[in-house]
């Protein structure tokens, strides 16, 4: 049993580590090429104060490094003290039935993660994003959203463990079927997120007549497509930072502009970004990125399945063993996520191949629509600028965290597409290594 916690604390710790010093490399790297090429940043970005970015940067990574340590400590503490045996017995005794405990037991989980979570998040808004003029929300503002953001955790994770453990509870091989569960879970909030949820936290505004709404319908007929529902979202209520998406399905789709986007970018900036959006239904990648979530919840399952069920593949009674839990299924499934989990994050570079891939066509796809790359690599320039963005992370770092090529990468590639050639951004992209 020993050797177990020996294996068990070194995974977790090694893991956690590992990306530690991913992080502290990323830093440092980002700062020094940042430095190097200051005069690149200042004039493609448009970054005036290359400090602030790095500075932004390297605050932001000792916070999340600091919260990861403390949730890793506070895990080991309950594991240890016997809390989270005592939390099951407690749950165990009640004579409910397995689904029923095992519901409440997720319930309060999220209810003790979501107040964990408080002065964090209390500390990243009012300190952080508001020292470097992201901030927009007021407290009270802040306190609505969090309770809210309770209420639906609740609700969500009530729905999704009477699912799961309703499956684990009456199926053999209930890790196919929870990949369906999760296949189907994925879809419907595709829907309800931009529709149901997000309006309880943001204003949508339909988009009026004007230059803009034609801007946009003109960007939809140049690439084939169609969609009425056109938002304008106040993001401004919460943060300085701009984006825009694309959500739903069929009849469902929305396409959504923040209005900080709107107040910064022209308009074939703005197109150029909604191109770029617009490739992702185009060339199938929302499917493909579904089809690829639900690949990994095969995995992911199949491997809980071999550690809850001991009866499936070997014998795993060790696992509730090592900490004195009563053996009952959802126990058994938050003990097996903490083995999974780290090893889920090192094959981070395997399962983010597919959406580099995806950003880069869309990339294309959208200087292909406006039949010149340059708005949307102003549009990228922008919204480097505007977000701080560190533009130049350390390969490694790149590898295990980027769903999206680095920004001169991205520039430099519209560029050349063009036949325009890269200019300085080349020598920017590859300082440092």
């Amino acid at each position: 049993m020993l050797s177990l916690h020996v294996a068990f604390v070194a995974l977790l710790v090694g893991v956690e580590a590992f990306f530690t010093g991913l992080a502290v490399l990323n830093v440092r790297y980002g700062e020094r090429a940042v430095a190097e090429s200051s005069t690149w940043v200042e004039e493609e970005l448009g970054v005036e104060d290359t400090d602030r970015l790095s500075a932004y940067h390297r605050l932001r990574t000792g916070f999340g490094l600091l919260a990861s340590w403390i949730g890793l400590l506070i895990l080991f503490l309950v594991l240890y003290s016997g809390l989270f045996a005592d939390a099951v017995a407690l749950v165990d005794g009640l004579g409910t039935g397995a689904l029923i405990e095992g519901v409440g037991f997720f319930v309060a989980g999220a209810v003790v993660l979501a107040v964990y979570d408080v002065p964090f998040d209390l500390f990243d808004a009012f300190v952080i994003e508001e020292l470097f003029d992201f901030n927009e929300q007021s407290v009270r503002l802040w306190l609505r959203d969090t309770l809210l953001s309770l209420a639906l955790s609740v609700v969500i994770v009530a729905a999704v463990a009477t699912g799961l453990l309703w499956i684990v509870l009456n199926v053999s091989q209930w890790w196919l079927a929870g990949v369906g569960l999760v296949a189907a879970l994925t879809i419907v909030m595709n829907v309800l997120l931009p529709r149901v949820i997000m309006p309880l936290f943001y204003d949508f505004e339909r988009l009026d007549a004007g230059e803009l709404r034609e801007a946009v319908e003109d960007v939809f007929d140049r690439a084939g497509f169609e969609c009425e529902q056109i938002y304008e979202m106040n993001a401004s209520s919460r943060s300085s930072k701009s984006n825009a998406f694309f959500a739903g399905f069929g009849r469902t789709k929305r396409v959504v502009l923040f209005d900080t986007l709107i107040e910064s970018m022209e308009i074939p900036e703005i197109q150029a970004v909604l191109a770029h959006e617009l490739a992702h239904w185009k060339k199938g990648h929302v499917w493909k990125r579904i089809g690829s979530t639900v690949l990994q919840a095969a995995v992911v399952l199949f491997a809980l399945q071999v550690l809850v069920a001991p009866d499936f593949l070997v014998d795993t009674a060790w696992l509730y063993d090592m900490f004195g839990v009563p053996r009952t299924p959802y126990a058994g499934l938050v003990l097996a996520t903490f083995w999974v989990q780290p090893i889920y994050r090192l094959t981070a570079p395997i399962r983010l191949k597919l959406s580099l891939a995806h950003e880069r066509e869309a990339d294309a796809f959208a200087a292909e629509v406006m039949g010149d790359p340059e708005p949307q690599a102003s549009a990228l320039a922008k919204l480097a600028d505007e977000n701080l963005a560190n533009p130049f992370p350390h390969p490694w770092y790149e590898a295990f965290h980027y769903d999206h090529p680095p920004i001169p990468e991205r520039i430099r590639t519209l560029r050349e597409r063009d036949g325009g050639g890269a200019g300085s951004v080349d020598a920017a992209a590859g300082t440092g290594s």
